[in-house]
């Protein structure tokens, strides 16, 4: 069997984490141990609202947007905020979308944020 939490201690902690951490700052690469590398010129925090944590998956429940941002990029991962600026960081994440224009709205839709944990097998 391979190492890794059971799939209701996974979901434990991601509930934790959702309800703690729900600002979110986009980023074009991996954004580090403290959360702080590769970030968007984009730099809004928007809020999200998580769904409950499944099989070790967290994704969020709602649609960010983000209007007229402010370069062209394509965002490739997050991290999760206690506020909107400044405050501490609790974890990063995958995005799933499309590349974003200058001045264009960039839409993060419903399960495009995802954080999962190893579960043991």
């Amino acid at each position: 069997m391979p190492p890794g939490l059971s799939t209701t201690a996974a979901n434990a902690l991601l509930s934790s984490l959702a309800a703690t951490y729900t600002w979110i700052q986009l980023h074009l690469g991996q954004p580090g141990a403290n959360g702080t590398a590769n970030l968007a010129v984009e730099t809004t925090r928007k809020q999200a609202t998580w769904a409950a944590p499944s099989g070790g998956l967290l994704t969020n429940s709602a649609e960010l947007l983000w209007t007229a941002v402010a370069a062209s990029e394509d965002y490739a991962f997050f991290t999760a905020w206690t506020v909107s600026s400044g405050g501490t960081f609790g974890f990063s994440g995958t995005v799933t979308a499309d590349a974003v224009t200058v001045g264009n709205n960039f839409r993060a839709p419903v399960g495009a944020l995802d954080v999962t944990l190893v579960l043991a097998s």
